[in-house]
């Protein structure tokens, strides 16, 4: 299937944070292996994420049980500060998140090509799931640093 003939699939939420906070946390491979599953049954116990113009990342994605994991590589091909990133993955597909900040909000979304093994709702589930953990991972961060600033 060539690249324009490919069904793209888009995912988005909003997070109560600034955007350079929710950049930060979206680019450092220490917070990715915290918010980067889709279910409680897979973690992801590596990442690696050489965060620059021809940078590849990988991410390891592993079920807890050690049944089943796999690799998702990736190299960037645009990068906008704080308003987006482009790259392909090792299989060839695009992906651009676009970041849009908005009275201390700020709203991701994930545009992808999709792939031909699983449905396309399966992987838009998956790929909203991971959005959705990040999206809470972020704000609980930014609440236990708030709540820390308090302490006597």
């Amino acid at each position: 299937m060539e690249a324009d003939a490919r069904t793209i699939i888009s995912v988005e939420t909003i997070i109560n944070a600034p955007v350079e906070t929710v950049w930060k946390n979206w680019i450092t491979p220490e917070n990715i292996v915290v918010w980067n599953v889709a279910s409680k049954d897979w973690h992801t116990p590596y990442a690696e994420n050489d965060f620059r113009m021809d940078g590849k990342f990988r991410y390891r994605m592993e079920a807890k049980d050690g049944s089943a994991g796999f690799d998702f590589v990736g190299k960037y091909e645009e990068l906008k500060i704080y308003e987006q990133i482009t790259y392909t993955t090792d299989d060839g597909r695009k992906v651009k998140i676009i970041f849009t900040s908005a009275d201390n909000q700020t709203k991701v979304m994930e545009l992808f090509e999709a792939e031909t093994e699983n449905s396309i709702e399966l992987q838009r589930e998956g790929w909203q799931a991971i959005l959705d953990n990040f999206k809470n991972y972020v704000e609980i961060r930014l609440e236990q640093i708030s709540a820390s600033k308090w302490k006597i």
